[in-house]
């Protein structure tokens, strides 16, 4: 039996887990990563803790269960916008920013004289605030780390750094790239009078091959220190939300999926980026070629649920202790009690500040509609639709643009719930699935890129079994025209929020 390692790095650590060619998970672990607030905006990890992570739990993986010869392929899922300087010699920064570090305000200012803010976005697809992308960390690090800058021969991606310590090779996809700031999505490579005005070498950035490229084998030194077998090949891989997609089995046209979590996105698979100034849905290169990943989010979503559970239903979690009853079980069953519209209470889940989808990211969340007769049944059933609502209007960005499936998959902790995928369903208005991969998408995604890769597979297509429903809900016709029309209320009340915090931000 051929066995596939694969290797999902998040904001939170590194999940490493070993599939078999058949795509089944057979065994898996995950341990946690640090990260450091320096100053402000600053969001830093330490690359030797990613590979520390990975030795340690390559060798548990291994440990009494398979042999080192066993495994057909390396491949690897890495978090966004990381930007890691590597020189002759290795590593010259002991932290490094990851995806959310902003500190580059400064740079993007300076970029931007020279090409326009709008003009860059609709080339790139990059929708998330701009000094998060890597060109403008690496203007940061030549102007205030210039040692460091001329040191450098290459930036390159988090998982690209651990590809290089397992290879000595140094390569990345075209899906990482795309993240740079400096890709042109349509033509699926960097764009040069963008890495001009933006006054980084050319030299220094990473070349991007396909996801499924081999970027290397397995040195005699990362053999000793992981457990591996030398000579074991490693495929490039993808950026986390493209290997997500690719594992949640959305790589055809009009495919999507809500992942519901911490935070929460809405994510479709086209042919052609979606890109819209105005509400600015964030676009990443797929990890299938002459595809891409556009997505739209709300920042709080389970955090929203949680904090509902933390103030006002202690009693639940203290149930929950006594006796092992499920705190959020509890609350969706009393959300079951209050009718559609939860009489007529509603809540914006900004809790976490406005998204691209806001005019003002001073946004907050609110109850709107409270009266003496609203009970606690309601406000729980307000934060579960609200949040739902905030993620159908995230879906119809994108499906101005796209034809979306009739069928909506729902990945992440939050589809536990069949109440709240229910509520799904009737405010979406379409089929809400969940597949048995759950939250092992982007482990998935990154395997099958390395089955593909070494020949395992023909093509991406043995990821509609592996991704077969296991659940189906259809829409509540009645309960979703009702939805319909609370939704262009729910609309009103947040663009008039935004007005509101613009006034709330001069009480300051």
């Amino acid at each position: 039996m051929n066995y596939i390692l694969a290797y999902d790095l998040g904001t939170g650590g590194l999940k490493a887990s070993l599939f078999d060619e058949d795509g089944k998970a057979r065994a898996g672990t995950f341990r946690p990563c640090d990260t450091y607030y320096p100053g402000t905006g600053f969001r830093e990890q330490a690359p030797n803790d990613w590979w520390q992570i990975l030795m340690d739990s390559t060798k548990e993986l291994l440990a009494g269960r398979i042999h080192a010869s066993d495994i057909a392929c390396i491949s690897m899922s890495g978090h966004s916008l990381g930007v890691v300087p590597v020189g002759k010699d290795g590593l010259l920064s002991d932290r490094v920013p990851i995806w959310s570090d902003s500190r580059a305000e400064k740079e993007a200012q300076i970029f931007f004289r020279r090409i326009g803010e709008e003009e860059w976005y609709l080339t790139t697809g990059n929708g998330f605030h701009a000094p998060l992308y890597s060109i403008f960390k690496m203007m940061w690090l030549k102007q205030h780390e210039s040692e460091i800058y001329a040191r450098t021969e290459k930036f390159v991606g988090t998982k690209d750094y651990l590809n290089y310590k397992l290879t000595g090779r140094i390569a990345t996809d075209y899906s990482y790239a795309s993240g740079s700031g400096v890709f042109d999505l349509r033509q699926w490579k960097y764009k040069e009078d963008y890495i001009e005005a933006s006054g980084i070498e050319k030299t220094k950035l990473a070349v991007p091959a396909a996801s499924t490229a081999i970027v290397g084998k397995v040195s005699r030194e990362a053999a000793a220190l992981t457990g591996l077998l030398e000579g074991t090949p490693v495929v490039c891989g993808g950026v986390d939300n493209s290997c997500m997609a690719l594992g949640a089995g959305c790589f055809g046209e009009g495919e999507a999926y809500t992942s519901l979590g911490t935070s929460a996105w809405v994510a479709a698979s086209s042919a052609e980026p979606i890109v819209e100034s105005s509400c600015r849905p964030y676009v990443f290169a797929h990890c299938v070629p002459d595809m891409y990943v556009s997505a739209t989010a709300i920042y709080s979503a389970g955090s929203a649920f949680a904090w509902l559970r933390d103030v006002m239903c202690q009693d639940l979690v203290a149930e929950q202790k006594k006796h092992g009853i499920n705190a959020y079980d509890a609350m969706t069953r009393l959300a079951a009690e209050s009718p559609v519209g939860a009489n007529g209470i509603l809540f914006n889940p900004s809790l976490a500040g406005g998204s691209s989808l806001d005019k003002n990211p001073d946004l907050r969340g609110a109850f709107v509609g409270l009266d003496l007769r609203h009970t606690r049944a309601d406000m729980i059933r307000a934060v579960l639709e609200g949040i739902c609502m905030n993620l159908r209007l995230a879906m119809d960005v994108l499906s101005r643009q796209v034809d979306f499936r009739d069928d909506m998959l729902i990945v992440g902790g939050g589809g536990k719930s069949a109440f709240w995928r229910q509520l799904f369903a009737s405010i979406y208005n379409k089929n809400i699935t969940q597949i048995a991969v759950g939250q092992d998408a982007g482990a998935l995604g990154a395997a099958a890129l390395g089955a593909v890769g070494v020949g395992l597979w023909d093509d991406f297509d043995r990821l509609r079994d592996i991704c077969a429903v296991k659940s189906y809900l259809k829409p509540i016709p009645g309960d979703n025209a009702q939805y319909e029309k609370i939704l262009p209320v729910f609309q009103k009340i947040a663009e008039n929020q935004c007005v509101v915090a613009e006034l709330m931000a001069e009480m300051k």
